[in-house]
């Protein structure tokens, strides 16, 4: 049975907190209606709302302007300037999971003790299982942190579900054993969570540099799963900002009820995100804060965590169907891309046809009552929207969907020329924010190596769990 998260609390945002439009936010329309959020949306202002809204700032003090922070907030189109009653380092408690990895727990301390916000901070290890429980006991009590032992592995979930239970205070902060958090991270945090709503913050989780890096270590520091980029931002499915990694979360304890799905192995933590969110409870992203992680340096291993990644997305879609598929597009761009890419003028034509009648849509539908439909700015967006798409789709051929890919590249000629295009393609547009980095022939060689085995582990996935929909694209919401 799926954990329980209770309901989120009425209460408004405190007095003194604050937000500020996002980057790529945009007034449209005379300052009359914001534009921006992922899904990209308009969304218009009350003269009320627009008098509220000094510049790009917004300071709470009274239930109206509560209540339209909150709004922009989950709209996705302002970022939040905390401030107000929120816990701090003392009603903190740091749960670290862990098997077999007595050497990381020691670092992980010794990096909490030498953080001035960290030092009395309470720390619970949950050894799931080592082989000699000994070595961890020893390292624990070295570094002042309690240890809670599973006789048997169960699984990191059910760690750091014993540390939740175990822990009495109001926020717990989960960190891995392979990682180490940069100081100053908890201060950052903290003040998120005078949002009464909101149930997790997490860190930006970025390399730790290795004194013997392997092949992949610059491509894995530049590109890493756990690393959510550098822009903050609310977290939910079918966004921009999808998941978090549970290798750095700080949680409001109240908020995770049960907590994570100990029946899950992998995507646990990208369950628990999509359950809180589903019953109404705030997440974010905070990248002002950071936490090192040990990646992978073995090719090998490197490789195996990325097939293991891929096995999470069936689970994921038992519980929560369609918001785990893997391309998310509207039927005027597919069809758009489908027709463009049946080559001929005569395609070119039917796509250019799509867009139109797409934007003519869009621009009714962005009409302010009794105004002139924008269609300039709906065509745009279609325009922009569709090159989304299409990259999307291009990124699912050479990861989601290669074996498709495969296939068809197999029995023809043309889609081998698509495939080979698409995936060059997508190699230098992947690689050119991170050119100061690693190198192009590096970058698309283990671009190509990370796809292979996260879509083998999909594909995997799916067939064991003899369910399609992680293979599946679905339309956008509202699209």
């Amino acid at each position: 049975m799926t954990p329980a998260v209770p309901a989120p609390p009425e209460a408004p945002l405190p007095d003194g907190y604050a937000v500020r439009l996002a980057t790529g936010t945009r007034r449209v329309e005379g300052g009359t209606a914001l534009l921006g959020g992922s899904p990209l949306r308009l969304l218009r202002l009350t003269p009320r709302a627009r008098d509220l809204l000094d510049g790009d700032r917004l300071t709470v003090g009274s239930p109206a302007t509560a209540a339209l922070a909150a709004r922009l907030l989950d709209a996705g189109v302002a970022d939040p300037l905390p401030a107000g009653p929120a816990p701090g380092p003392g009603d903190v408690t740091v749960v670290v999971p862990v098997r077999d990895r007595p050497g990381g727990v020691a670092r992980l301390l010794a990096a909490l003790r030498s953080d001035p916000a960290t030092t009395g901070v309470r720390v619970l290890v949950v050894d799931d299982g080592s082989a000699d429980p000994g070595a961890l006991a020893a390292v624990a009590a070295a570094g002042g942190a309690e240890v809670l032992r599973h006789e048997r592995s169960r699984g990191p979930a059910a760690a750091r579900d014993t540390g939740l239970r175990a822990a009495g205070t109001d926020a717990v902060a989960f960190l891995d054993s392979d990682c180490v958090p940069v100081p100053g991270w908890l201060d950052v945090l903290l003040p998120h969570l005078a949002d009464p709503r909101l149930a997790v913050v997490a860190p930006r989780v970025v390399a730790l540099p290795s004194a013997r890096p392997g092949w992949v270590g610059a491509y894995e520091a530049a590109v890493s799963a756990l690393d959510m980029g550098p822009a903050p931002g609310p977290v939910a499915p079918l966004t921009g900002l999808s998941y978090l990694p549970s290798a750095a979360l700080l949680a409001r304890r109240a908020a995770l009820g049960e907590g994570f799905d100990e029946a899950m192995r992998v995507a646990e933590d990208v369950d628990l995100v999509w359950r809180l969110t589903a019953a109404g409870w705030r997440v974010r992203y905070e990248p002002a804060a950071r936490v090192a992680h040990e990646h992978p340096s073995s090719t090998t291993a490197w490789l195996r965590r990325r097939a293991l990644y891929g096995t999470g997305a069936a689970p994921l879609a038992a519980r929560h169907g369609a918001l785990v598929a893997p391309v998310v597009i509207s039927p005027w761009s597919a069809a758009a891309v489908a027709l463009a890419l049946a080559g001929g003028r005569t395609g070119r034509l039917a796509a250019a046809g799509v867009l139109g009648v797409a934007a003519a849509r869009l621009a009714r539908r962005l009409a302010p009552a009794g105004g002139t439909p924008p269609y300039a700015r709906a065509a745009a967006l279609v325009v922009r929207g569709t090159g989304a798409g299409a990259r999307t789709l291009a990124r699912s051929a050479t990861r989601h969907h290669w074996p498709l890919t495969l296939a068809a590249a197999a029995v023809s000629r043309r889609a081998r020329r698509v495939a080979a295009a698409v995936a060059a393609a997508d190699a230098v547009l992947g690689w050119w924010p991170h050119r100061a980095e690693v190198g192009l022939l590096r970058f698309a060689a283990a671009r190509r190596l990370e796809d292979l085995a996260y879509g083998a582990g999909l594909w995997a996935g799916a067939l064991r769990a003899r369910d399609p929909r992680s293979l599946l694209p679905v339309r956008p919401p509202g699209g």
